[in-house]
């Protein structure tokens, strides 16, 4: 075969045989290399490229190696220690988390105490017996110390010394650097070291994946190997990830001669090998792996490198310098962002642990650290690009602008697709979500406009009043901290049951005050039945006759329907005769079975949630939409989610908004138990709204932003991201602030249209269907005045009767 039919098949997801692979030495046309390689990078990583925002911690500069290029490793100095005190690491370790670092680097020598007395001496003062357990110890207390996520390079490991050391890392790495037996020879660069031999390197790359341990390893070239030595070392690694899939990324170093070393006067690899070794590496690996090289070393522009298939810079620290190469600076990240963005991508923040081990940590991190990089993630796997909270955090975090360089050709294709009302498919929507810097501001902008396109610029909002009327609920939800039994009390608040008398006194309070609408959800209370939710609408309608009863969730209408028998439109056409006027959309988390089987596993599946909005929508009654995220779903369940219900709408009509509602964590048991993410960043929260209105277009024409998750100022933000609605008013809210939020209890409709006209928009109070309250209502609900003191009925003891007094 030809080199350019290798490289056609390329192009074709084929990847090189080995064959093939090693004719590739012979391709000097770096032109073609790079474009093949190229169009398989944006396969695989779109328009970002990524970097690990990392504080160096040189553990100890001791080994027993010695590599012929090395200025790192050095002989014990009378006067100096050997390794850095715990004192000092927790020192460098802090400073890079107070600098908005990700990534604790620990780079050291490998096994100094076999070669030098002082190591091992240093190491029984310590309280250690090798370097790997003092390593270990240090790891663990940072990660424990400053949330830092530790990737340790200690050189050749052990199987032992991995099962040690897996526990405290998210990462592992060590270089390769050549498979080419011949450079420890005599002579070579790496000969006296027999931690470089190939044999040992390879053999601990293997382990690692037996132990499934995120691995980083890679080459250095221009140390005397060939361009056949160069494919085959990564032929080599290649084979290994094939076997185990733990090789995360491939970098490709170029070897840089130093002054005060043997090879100080060997030349350096010209760029444009550099360049070619890039590109080679990228066709052999595919579109899927990542392939890095260090910006600091670069010899020409860093627009080049990327030019020739690169995602990733690496780790840049803003403290510390790259102790290994002390005469090669890290560039600013202004400036490595501004070069990124020349080259046509977005620059990005990553964790050590690369996004696919992050969105599979059950499998790949050790329990200890799952927790850590979760809190660390995003979404994507990547790296939070904020401390911002949901429901916790007042105002929106900042964030480095764009240079406006980017076109997104493809990106605004989708968009212009959308906004024509066109149905997108599943990838385009992912496509959409992954939007960051400029692409993110392009994408709530365009939503922004076709709100106003669609809704002009009212936004609307609702005098509505909250009433939980228990929380004891049988379900086990695992993202809910509202639902009380005897197990949660150490959670928000104690069971209760509304007792009929209080329950009516809020209905009626909440129509005294101007309220349009009465929102009514409660956990599934196991002495409930159907019935109980046909008193409960009376008792509601008694108290204030003409209110709007938006009431009881998919989950609560199901309930009703099983426990007395009936099918759903029989029992929803009997909840309608009761005074039921809509639905809240709630229940619904994600839509997307393989999500809730690990969220709500005993809840309503995906097609049980639409059974009940189709039967709901053919009795006449509406309903809201909604989505909860920031957990354990990616956004790909997002897209899915939308998709679902545009469809559904589509076919069945009957849903008035969709709400995005962030995941509020503080107390949500899942999060608790370190298996969530907690919430959505920024980012993701408002672009949340402006995909909605993309993908919504033109069958659900209201987006409403919740201010009790998103804050004042994050529903503002939301507001100029393509949402129409602030919401309701709510009067008590006790669901979100369970889970840990700060907003919620009430937001005035002085309040809401302030929060409005500071937008530059015009605020309209509106009724729960978007029609126009009469002035009677209007009027009182600017004149409200406070709430008279709740009353939460306690729940009775096991020896009482349950409170089912609904009916008297």
């Amino acid at each position: 075969m030809t080199i350019g039919q290798t490289l056609n098949r390329a192009l074709e997801w084929h990847l090189p045989t080995e064959a093939e692979a090693l004719a590739l030495a012979h391709c000097n046309d770096l032109a073609s290399l790079q474009s093949i390689s190229a169009t398989l990078r944006d396969r695989g990583f779109g328009g970002h490229v990524t970097y690990s925002p990392k504080i160096f911690i040189p553990l100890t500069k001791l080994c027993r190696d010695v590599c012929h290029y090395c200025t790192f490793a050095a002989p014990p100095k009378p006067g100096c220690a050997a390794y850095l005190t715990p004192d000092e690491v927790l020192a460098l370790a802090r400073a890079g988390a107070q600098a908005g670092c990700h990534e604790a680097l620990f780079t050291l020598g490998d096994k100094p105490e076999v070669r030098w007395d002082q190591a091992g001496a240093e190491l029984r003062k310590l309280g250690f017996a090798t370097t790997i357990d003092y390593l270990a110890a240090m790891a663990a207390m940072v990660s424990r110390e400053t949330g830092l996520l530790p990737h340790l390079n200690p050189g050749v490991m052990t199987t032992s010394d991995l099962r040690v050391l897996r526990p405290v890392a998210a990462s592992i790495g060590i270089m390769l650097e050549t498979s080419a037996a011949r450079l420890s020879a005599r002579g070579g660069p790496h000969f006296g070291s027999p931690d470089k031999a190939p044999a040992a390197r390879l053999a601990c790359i293997a382990d690692a994946g037996i132990a499934k341990i995120p691995f980083t390893s890679g080459i250095l070239i221009g140390i005397g190997e060939t361009r056949e030595e160069r494919i085959a070392s990564l032929l080599r690694l290649r084979a290994l990830h094939a076997r185990y899939g733990h090789i995360q990324e491939i970098i490709v170093q170029n070897f840089a001669p130093k002054p005060g070393t043997r090879m100080a006067s060997h030349a350096a690899p010209a760029f444009e090998d550099h360049l070619w070794t890039i590109a080679v590496a990228r066709i052999i690996f595919g579109a899927a792996m990542s392939i890095q090289a260090p910006p600091n070393l670069a010899a020409g522009a860093l627009e080049e490198l990327v030019a020739s298939g690169l995602n990733d810079w690496g780790g840049v620290s803003p403290v510390t310098p790259d102790h290994v190469n002390p005469e090669a600076p890290w560039p600013h990240i202004a400036a490595l962002q501004a070069a990124t963005e020349r080259a046509g991508k977005t620059l990005v923040q990553r964790l050590t642990i690369y996004p696919q081990y992050v969105l599979r940590s059950r499998q790949w991190a050790d329990p200890a650290m799952q927790p850590l990089i979760l809190r660390a993630s995003d979404s994507h796997g990547l790296a939070r690009e904020d401390s911002w909270r949901a429901g916790a955090t007042a105002g929106p975090p900042g964030r480095q602008p764009a240079c406006g360089i980017q076109a997104f050709p493809e990106l605004r294709a989708i968009i212009a697709r959308a906004t024509q009302g066109e149905r997108l498919d599943e990838a385009e929507v992912t496509d959409l979500f992954s939007a960051r810097g400029g692409a993110f501001d392009i994408v709530c902008g365009e939503a922004d406009a076709l709100r106003a396109k669609t809704s002009g610029d009212i936004v609307s909002y609702v005098v509505t009043r909250n009433i939980n009327y228990t929380n004891v609920c049988q379900y086990a939800c695992r993202f809910c901290a509202f639902s009380k039994g005897s197990t949660h009390e150490d959670l928000r608040g104690r069971p209760y049951d509304l007792d009929r008398a209080e329950f009516t006194r809020r209905v009626a309070e909440a129509w005294d005050r101007g309220a349009t609408e009465i929102c009514l959800q409660g956990g599934i209370h196991p002495a409930y039945n159907g019935n109980t939710y046909l008193h409960i609408l009376r008792a509601a309608r008694q108290a204030a006759p003409h209110i709007h009863i938006h009431a009881f969730s998919p989950l609560e209408i199901m309930h009703g329907a099983t426990t007395l028998g009936l099918p759903l439109p029989t029992y929803l056409t009997m909840l309608k005769q009761a005074g039921l006027s809509s639905l809240p959309g709630t229940a619904a988390e994600i839509l997307d079975d393989d999500i809730r089987v690990n969220l709500c596993h005993d809840k309503l599946t995906t097609g049980q949630w639409f059974a009940v909005m189709q039967a709901a929508h053919g009795v006449g009654l509406r309903s809201t939409a909604t989505i909860m995220f920031g957990h354990i779903e990616a956004p790909v369940h997002w897209a899915r989610h939308l998709l679902r219900l545009r469809d559904h709408q589509e076919q069945y009509g009957g849903f008035t908004e969709f709400v995005p509602l962030p995941f509020v964590a503080a107390e949500a048991p899942i999060y608790r138990q370190g298996q969530a993410r907690p919430g959505p960043t920024w980012r993701e929260a408002v672009l949340m709204h402006a995909v909605a209105r993309l993908v919504l277009h033109p069958v659900i024409p209201n987006i409403q932003t919740s201010w009790v998750k998103m804050g004042p100022q994050g529903a503002a933000a939301a507001l100029n991201a393509g949402a129409n609605d602030l919401g309701g008013t709510l009067m008590d809210e006790s669901i979100t602030r369970a889970a840990g939020a700060l907003h919620g209890q009430e937001l005035c409709p002085a309040r809401m249209e302030e929060i409005i006209r500071a937008q530059g928009r015009t605020a309209r109070q509106r009724t729960t269907t978007y029609g126009t309250p009469d002035q009677a209502r209007i009027s009182a609900s600017f004149a409200a005045p406070p709430l008279a003191e709740k009353i939460n009925t306690p729940l009775r003891r096991k020896s009482e009767a349950p409170r089912l007094d609904w009916a008297l």
